[in-house]
């Protein structure tokens, strides 16, 4: 959520940040709710002062004036009891308002959306063109990694059964993401799936894209929904608390499978397990001081590159515009792995940042000492990685030519093998 003081104080440095990520900004029914809020708690307050300037009067008043000025009070009370009720109201419609406005961009982020977004670097090289080229749909098909037939028997389309070595390269990537992190400090955190609509509102994907995920009652108001990536819960791990400015930066990380819609529909090149209603993901966040987030940032996008280097694959970094961000991030880069059966990349992991945005949908504070006063945290946030986009890379980027596929050494210990092939 934004700082309405920064909309009230300037107004048209929000809207031209606004502007690029949005067609259109009109910032006028909040500052009109805000000013119409702000008039009726002064009001409000002003008969307090009154109402408190009564009861200390009222002892040495005689009889007939105690009489009237008991009966202004009432009045007063009145009053103030509707008052309170109308802030209230108004308060109410001026939050749903301010909930609905996406972060501002960073300032170094540029406008547009996709035709925006420029490559940083590169890592590896694309495989060479050859008699090994099959998909990952072929490859796991072959070698009895992935039942696709089965798996939309289960679940319906966009789901699969990982099958044997299939099974065991998966859970050996999800091994790898755990160790790496431990080792560097993160804080390890397994999070229920099922997660209450606070967690969707301090993440910010409800109530705008609430459509996304799979509701468990969509009926209700506030319903309770499966967690689309780990990120909507660790984000409300503090939420409504103060912490200690010796307790930043907090790290953390969370395996969990992720659940989506995908209400877009799945395209013919996007067979086999490109897009999915059902993944794995490991999530990094950090809760950090403001001026440390710029560092955190970069520190994540270093894990995940060291990860993707470790596995060998080839990968670019890509800065996204303001309109290809989601809508809670100030600035994201995302890593993006070859697929050779695509001709194309293919996101497995974004890093972002939020600055406050979060936090102050979350109330989420740290106590800075220089000053005794709280100030909002930022929060940011990367996958690391997305195993569903991991798993075809490693399949068609390290496939050989007798139709065998290479495993990644950081994967070989845990897989006890070196090599996946026909048995």
């Amino acid at each position: 959520m934004l700082d309405i003081n920064l909309i009230r104080t300037d107004a048209e440095k929000v809207k031209r940040a606004l502007l690029k990520r949005m067609g259109t900004v009109d910032l006028d029914p909040i500052l009109t709710l805000d000013r119409r809020r702000r008039g009726i708690i002064a009001e409000r307050d002003a008969l307090k002062m009154r109402q408190n300037a009564f009861s200390a009067g009222i002892a040495s008043t005689d009889k007939d004036a105690k009489h009237a000025m008991l009966a202004e009070m009432k009045e007063v009370s009145s009053r103030i009891k509707a008052l309170d009720s109308e802030a209230a109201l108004v308060g109410a419609e001026l939050g749903d308002l301010m909930a609905e406005l996406p972060n501002l961009p960073a300032e170094d982020v540029p406008a547009g959306g996709k035709e925006g977004n420029s490559v940083l670097r590169e890592w590896g090289s694309k495989p060479e063109p050859g008699r090994a080229s099959r998909s990952h749909l072929d490859i796991s098909k072959s070698l009895g990694l992935v039942d696709y037939e089965r798996g939309a028997k289960l679940g319906g389309t966009g789901f699969w059964v990982y099958r044997d070595l299939g099974a065991r390269l998966e859970w050996a990537l999800l091994n790898m993401f755990v160790d790496t992190h431990l080792a560097a400090g993160y804080s390890f955190v397994l999070p229920p799936h099922i997660l209450n609509y606070e967690c969707g509102f301090t993440a910010g994907q409800f109530p705008k894209f609430r459509e996304d995920v799979f509701l468990l009652a969509s009926g209700e108001e506030k319903p309770r929904f499966l967690l689309p990536t780990a990120e909507t819960a660790l984000i409300s791990l503090h939420r409504d608390e103060v912490l200690r400015e010796d307790e930043l930066p907090r790290r953390y990380f969370a395996y969990t499978p992720c659940y989506r819609r995908e209400a877009g529909g799945y395209g013919s090149n996007e067979r086999g397990m490109i897009r999915g209603h059902q993944f794995n993901k490991v999530e990094l966040i950090q809760f950090t001081r403001p001026e440390d987030s710029p560092a955190a940032f970069e520190s994540m996008v270093g894990s995940v590159e060291n990860v993707m280097r470790a596995l060998g694959l080839h990968y670019r970094v890509v800065k996204l515009a303001a309109g290809d961000c989601s809508a809670s991030m100030a600035r994201t880069q995302d890593i993006e792995v070859w697929i050779p059966s695509m001709q194309a990349y293919k996101e497995v992991s974004s890093v972002s940042s939020a600055n406050d945005y979060q936090a102050r949908r979350g109330n989420m504070r740290f106590k800075r000492v220089s000053t005794g006063k709280n100030e909002f945290v930022h929060t940011l946030n990367g996958s690391c990685l997305a195993t569903s986009r991991l798993f075809p890379a490693i399949l068609e980027q390290l496939q050989n030519e007798d139709g065998s596929v290479s495993v990644p050494e950081p994967l070989r210990k845990y897989m006890g093998t070196d090599r996946m092939a026909i048995a």
